[in-house]
């Protein structure tokens, strides 16, 4: 295969496919050049993992392998011989008892970095129970500060436990493996855990907790919507604008863009003035649409812009200038980032269909035509 642009051209990665947060992490190694296989489960049918066009597929080939059989469990051994790294997304135990962890590899290939994204961790009393993002952010402090005051925590998605904590940390964490490579030449395990990560990105709020700086509970602080000048505001059409003006110079550009009297508008800075500031930022972001008022902001610092929903993005002017979304075989979503002025990453290719590259995967094992037609009648690759 040829190598791909990037600044990861020539990584070889395996991935034993799996949900969400993994795919994640070998998405972003594909969308920066890797050369990702996907190792999908032999069984009949053209689906790829998740759902067909699904982003999380995208930029790298598939081979239909059966694990639960010897010879699958060799092909997999021997994709891992001729990778620099390999990431499964199985509970604690699960790819040991398959005959494809940490020690089984690392006997044949000891360069090899062994990415395992898990919930709660290869051990802890948690370890091997199930759970979901939810689950993940709920323990590590991450979902109970979000939220209006006097609610219950409103649920962020999937983004922080799967996404944020889950596949971005153990891509960081698969890189900096690799860097070490460089000097020690031997890989290692990266355990990346979706509980460690939710909570590595409170890091921030537990400084404010220990300074002081945030005294209230959940919707009563500075940046948690408590405060009036750092919340979202619904607008004459029912949609809504985020207003961000922290400091005073921005407070005051957006005190105009309100059309508000500055002389007869609260500190707001004040806490005793935010119930009533609050009433009168409302007020004054009703009498317009949102566009409107996204208009009457242009070329001010107010920090005003739309709160757009997923489909309204891609078109957002600044996101269109810069290329932010991409539409691959149809889908439109977001683009490979970060960037990079020399060795840019290219355009993903669509996710493939399962198995789509068994025989050109195998070929380069040295399986000949063969060879394959034997695996596929024994029905240990599809």
């Amino acid at each position: 295969m040829a190598k791909k642009a990037g600044p990861l051209s020539g990584l070889k990665v395996v991935e034993l496919a799996g949900l969400a947060p993994a795919p994640f992490a070998c998405t972003i190694l594909a969308d920066l050049g890797a050369d990702v296989v996907r190792v999908d489960r032999a069984t009949p049918g053209n689906d790829v993992i998740g759902f067909p066009n699904d982003p999380l597929a995208r930029g790298r080939r598939s081979i239909g392998i059966n694990t639960k059989t010897p010879e699958g469990v060799e092909l997999v051994l021997k994709l891992a011989d001729e990778a620099d790294v390999l990431i499964e997304g199985f509970r604690p135990g699960v790819a040991e008892r398959m005959g494809i962890g940490p020690e089984q590899v690392h006997a044949r290939n000891p360069r090899l970095v062994y990415g395992r994204m898990t919930g709660y961790g290869q051990d802890g009393p948690l370890a091997t129970v199930a759970g979901h993002d939810i689950n993940y952010i709920g323990i590590s402090g991450a979902l109970e500060p979000i939220g209006h005051a006097g609610q219950r925590p409103v649920v962020p998605l999937n983004l922080v436990g799967d996404f944020g904590g889950g596949g971005l940390l153990l891509a960081m964490g698969v890189l900096a493996a690799l860097f070490e490579r460089q000097s020690s030449g031997k890989g290692q395990v990266v355990d990346a855990s979706m509980v460690d990560g939710a909570a590595l990105l409170t890091t921030s709020l537990h400084g404010l907790l220990n300074s002081g700086l945030w005294p209230g509970g959940r919707g009563e602080n500075m940046l948690d919507g408590g405060a009036p000048f750092y919340d979202t505001y619904e607008t004459a059409d029912g949609k809504y604008v985020a207003i961000g003006a922290i400091e005073m110079r921005f407070w005051g550009d957006l005190v105009k863009v309100l059309g508000l009297d500055p002389e007869e508008t609260p500190v707001h800075v004040d806490k005793n003035e935010w119930p009533k500031l609050r009433e009168i930022v409302a007020e004054a972001v009703a009498k317009h649409t949102r566009d409107e008022l996204v208009a009457k902001a242009e070329g001010t610092d107010a920090c005003l812009t739309p709160v757009l929903a997923p489909g309204e993005a891609p078109s957002h002017p600044h996101n269109v200038a810069r290329g932010t979304f991409v539409d691959i075989g149809g889908v439109v979503q977001p683009a490979p980032a970060p960037r990079f002025d020399r060795t840019p990453a290219e355009t993903p290719e669509p996710p493939r269909p399962k198995g789509a590259d068994t025989a050109d995967v195998l070929a380069e094992l040295g399986v000949d035509a063969e060879g394959v037609e034997r695996l596929k009648a024994a029905g240990t690759i599809v």
